[in-house]
Protein backbone atom coordinates (compact mmCIF):
# COMPACT_ATOMS: atom_id res chain seq x y z
CA UNK A 1 0.00 0.00 0.00
CA UNK A 2 1.38 3.72 -0.59
CA UNK A 3 1.70 6.59 1.93
CA UNK A 4 -0.65 9.50 0.56
CA UNK A 5 -0.80 12.58 1.24
CA UNK A 6 -3.79 14.81 0.86
CA UNK A 7 -3.87 18.53 0.65
CA UNK A 8 -6.79 19.97 1.94
CA UNK A 9 -8.03 16.71 3.50
CA UNK A 10 -11.34 18.34 5.17
CA UNK A 11 -13.00 19.58 2.17
CA UNK A 12 -15.96 18.02 0.29
CA UNK A 13 -13.90 16.61 -2.43
CA UNK A 14 -10.25 16.08 0.24
CA UNK A 15 -12.33 14.22 3.19
CA UNK A 16 -13.74 12.14 1.14
CA UNK A 17 -10.11 11.32 -0.24
CA UNK A 18 -9.67 10.45 2.83
CA UNK A 19 -12.19 8.11 3.59
CA UNK A 20 -11.13 6.40 0.13
CA UNK A 21 -7.66 5.93 0.41
CA UNK A 22 -8.41 4.52 4.18
CA UNK A 23 -11.39 2.23 2.69
CA UNK A 24 -8.60 0.51 0.43
CA UNK A 25 -5.54 0.07 3.60
CA UNK A 26 -3.41 3.14 1.90
CA UNK A 27 -1.67 5.55 4.94
CA UNK A 28 -2.84 8.95 4.80
CA UNK A 29 -1.10 11.84 6.08
CA UNK A 30 -3.90 14.47 5.95
CA UNK A 31 -3.31 18.11 5.39
CA UNK A 32 -5.07 20.85 6.28
CA UNK A 33 -5.17 24.58 7.87
CA UNK A 34 -7.51 23.51 10.90
CA UNK A 35 -7.99 19.89 10.87
CA UNK A 36 -9.83 19.71 14.02
CA UNK A 37 -12.96 17.54 11.47
CA UNK A 38 -10.55 14.62 11.16
CA UNK A 39 -11.05 11.74 13.49
CA UNK A 40 -7.76 10.10 15.02
CA UNK A 41 -7.38 6.24 13.84
CA UNK A 42 -5.02 4.05 12.35
CA UNK A 43 -3.59 4.60 9.10
CA UNK A 44 -4.04 8.20 9.12
CA UNK A 45 -1.30 11.31 10.11
CA UNK A 46 -3.00 14.53 10.43
CA UNK A 47 -0.73 17.98 9.95
CA UNK A 48 -1.77 21.33 10.94
CA UNK A 49 -0.54 23.80 8.39
CA UNK A 50 -0.89 26.71 5.85
CA UNK A 51 0.53 25.25 2.71
CA UNK A 52 2.03 28.55 2.22
CA UNK A 53 4.33 27.82 4.81
CA UNK A 54 7.03 26.39 1.87
CA UNK A 55 9.11 24.95 4.96
CA UNK A 56 6.08 22.93 6.84
CA UNK A 57 4.92 21.65 3.50
CA UNK A 58 8.15 20.16 2.43
CA UNK A 59 8.00 18.54 5.79
CA UNK A 60 4.54 18.11 5.66
CA UNK A 61 4.99 15.55 2.17
CA UNK A 62 8.41 14.12 2.44
CA UNK A 63 8.25 10.29 2.20
CA UNK A 64 4.83 9.99 0.68
CA UNK A 65 4.63 7.88 -2.46
CA UNK A 66 1.83 10.09 -3.73
CA UNK A 67 0.55 13.36 -3.09
CA UNK A 68 -3.34 14.78 -3.92
CA UNK A 69 -4.32 18.04 -3.94
CA UNK A 70 -7.79 19.45 -3.20
CA UNK A 71 -7.06 22.89 -2.75
CA UNK A 72 -8.78 25.35 -3.99
CA UNK A 73 -7.03 27.02 -6.80
CA UNK A 74 -7.86 30.45 -6.17
CA UNK A 75 -6.19 30.68 -2.88
CA UNK A 76 -3.34 28.10 -3.74
CA UNK A 77 -1.85 28.26 -7.07
CA UNK A 78 0.69 25.73 -8.27
CA UNK A 79 3.54 27.80 -7.45
CA UNK A 80 2.73 27.51 -4.09
CA UNK A 81 2.92 23.50 -4.34
CA UNK A 82 5.31 22.66 -7.19
CA UNK A 83 8.71 23.72 -5.53
CA UNK A 84 7.76 22.08 -2.00
CA UNK A 85 6.83 19.25 -3.27
CA UNK A 86 9.84 19.02 -5.55
CA UNK A 87 12.25 19.95 -2.92
CA UNK A 88 10.58 16.98 -0.60
CA UNK A 89 11.57 14.02 -3.58
CA UNK A 90 8.06 13.83 -4.61
CA UNK A 91 7.66 11.84 -7.59
CA UNK A 92 3.48 12.32 -8.33
CA UNK A 93 1.10 14.67 -7.57
CA UNK A 94 -2.51 14.41 -8.17
CA UNK A 95 -5.27 17.42 -8.44
CA UNK A 96 -8.65 18.04 -7.78
CA UNK A 97 -9.01 19.91 -11.00
CA UNK A 98 -12.12 22.22 -12.04
CA UNK A 99 -14.62 22.07 -15.01
CA UNK A 100 -14.09 25.26 -16.22
CA UNK A 101 -11.20 24.60 -18.62
CA UNK A 102 -13.17 21.56 -19.97
CA UNK A 103 -13.91 21.69 -23.50
CA UNK A 104 -18.01 21.39 -24.90
CA UNK A 105 -18.70 20.30 -28.26
CA UNK A 106 -18.06 23.41 -30.16
CA UNK A 107 -14.33 23.74 -28.85
CA UNK A 108 -15.18 26.39 -26.04
CA UNK A 109 -14.53 26.27 -23.02
CA UNK A 110 -16.96 25.64 -20.15
CA UNK A 111 -16.05 28.91 -18.46
CA UNK A 112 -16.54 31.16 -21.70
CA UNK A 113 -19.69 30.42 -22.13
CA UNK A 114 -22.03 33.55 -21.58
CA UNK A 115 -24.16 31.71 -18.93
CA UNK A 116 -21.65 30.25 -16.60
CA UNK A 117 -22.07 31.36 -13.10
CA UNK A 118 -20.01 34.40 -12.10
CA UNK A 119 -19.66 33.66 -8.81
CA UNK A 120 -17.22 30.56 -10.01
CA UNK A 121 -15.55 32.59 -12.24
CA UNK A 122 -12.36 33.57 -10.23
CA UNK A 123 -11.92 29.50 -8.88
CA UNK A 124 -12.49 28.63 -12.58
CA UNK A 125 -10.00 30.65 -14.27
CA UNK A 126 -7.26 30.34 -11.30
CA UNK A 127 -8.03 26.49 -11.63
CA UNK A 128 -7.50 26.94 -15.91
CA UNK A 129 -3.84 28.08 -15.06
CA UNK A 130 -3.26 25.87 -12.87
CA UNK A 131 -3.42 23.20 -15.45
CA UNK A 132 -1.56 25.22 -17.91
CA UNK A 133 1.25 26.09 -15.18
CA UNK A 134 1.12 21.83 -14.46
CA UNK A 135 1.71 21.35 -18.28
CA UNK A 136 4.79 22.93 -18.40
CA UNK A 137 6.20 21.44 -15.29
CA UNK A 138 8.61 18.52 -15.66
CA UNK A 139 9.98 17.84 -12.49
CA UNK A 140 6.58 15.99 -11.50
CA UNK A 141 4.50 13.32 -13.02
CA UNK A 142 1.34 15.00 -12.48
CA UNK A 143 -2.72 14.35 -12.99
CA UNK A 144 -5.30 16.90 -13.23
CA UNK A 145 -9.18 14.97 -12.90
CA UNK A 146 -11.43 17.54 -13.65
CA UNK A 147 -15.21 16.49 -12.36
CA UNK A 148 -18.30 17.09 -14.46
CA UNK A 149 -19.86 20.40 -14.16
CA UNK A 150 -22.10 19.35 -11.22
CA UNK A 151 -19.93 18.17 -8.60
CA UNK A 152 -22.11 17.31 -5.79
CA UNK A 153 -22.80 15.51 -2.66
CA UNK A 154 -24.24 11.75 -2.86
CA UNK A 155 -24.26 8.32 -3.15
CA UNK A 156 -21.24 5.87 -3.51
CA UNK A 157 -22.06 4.15 -6.33
CA UNK A 158 -18.66 2.88 -7.52
CA UNK A 159 -19.63 3.54 -11.13
CA UNK A 160 -18.32 6.49 -13.61
CA UNK A 161 -17.04 6.92 -16.94
CA UNK A 162 -13.86 8.97 -18.20
CA UNK A 163 -12.62 10.90 -20.59
CA UNK A 164 -10.14 13.39 -21.65
CA UNK A 165 -10.72 17.19 -22.01
CA UNK A 166 -14.13 17.10 -23.30
CA UNK A 167 -17.22 17.55 -20.71
CA UNK A 168 -18.93 14.79 -20.20
CA UNK A 169 -22.95 14.79 -20.23
CA UNK A 170 -25.19 11.91 -19.49
CA UNK A 171 -28.28 10.36 -21.70
CA UNK A 172 -30.44 12.58 -19.91
CA UNK A 173 -28.17 15.87 -20.80
CA UNK A 174 -26.32 16.37 -17.48
CA UNK A 175 -23.07 16.76 -16.35
CA UNK A 176 -22.62 15.36 -12.67
CA UNK A 177 -20.07 13.43 -10.26
CA UNK A 178 -20.61 12.75 -6.46
CA UNK A 179 -17.54 13.52 -4.59
CA UNK A 180 -17.53 10.04 -3.16
CA UNK A 181 -17.37 7.88 -6.97
CA UNK A 182 -15.02 11.19 -7.60
CA UNK A 183 -12.69 9.77 -5.14
CA UNK A 184 -12.81 5.91 -6.70
CA UNK A 185 -11.71 7.55 -9.99
CA UNK A 186 -9.07 9.42 -8.47
CA UNK A 187 -7.91 6.18 -5.90
CA UNK A 188 -7.69 4.26 -9.04
CA UNK A 189 -5.37 6.67 -10.66
CA UNK A 190 -3.40 6.51 -7.62
CA UNK A 191 -3.27 2.68 -7.98
CA UNK A 192 -3.46 2.20 -11.71
CA UNK A 193 -1.75 5.36 -13.47
CA UNK A 194 -3.35 5.63 -16.76
CA UNK A 195 -3.07 9.22 -17.33
CA UNK A 196 0.48 10.97 -16.74
CA UNK A 197 1.41 14.40 -17.24
CA UNK A 198 -1.95 14.68 -18.04
CA UNK A 199 -5.85 16.17 -17.85
CA UNK A 200 -8.86 13.84 -17.04
CA UNK A 201 -12.19 14.00 -16.62
CA UNK A 202 -14.89 11.89 -14.83
CA UNK A 203 -18.47 11.75 -14.46
CA UNK A 204 -21.76 9.64 -15.31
Amino acid sequence: MSKIAIIGATGRAGSELVEEALRRGHSVVAIARDPRQLLARDGITVKALDVHDSAALQAAVAGSDVVLSAAHFATVPASVLLEPLKQAGIKRLLVVGGAGSLLLPSGERVIDQPDFPEAYKAEAAAGSAFLDALREERGLNWTFLSPSALFVEGERTGTYRTGENQLLVDAKGQSWITFADYAIAMLDEVENPQHPRARFTVGY
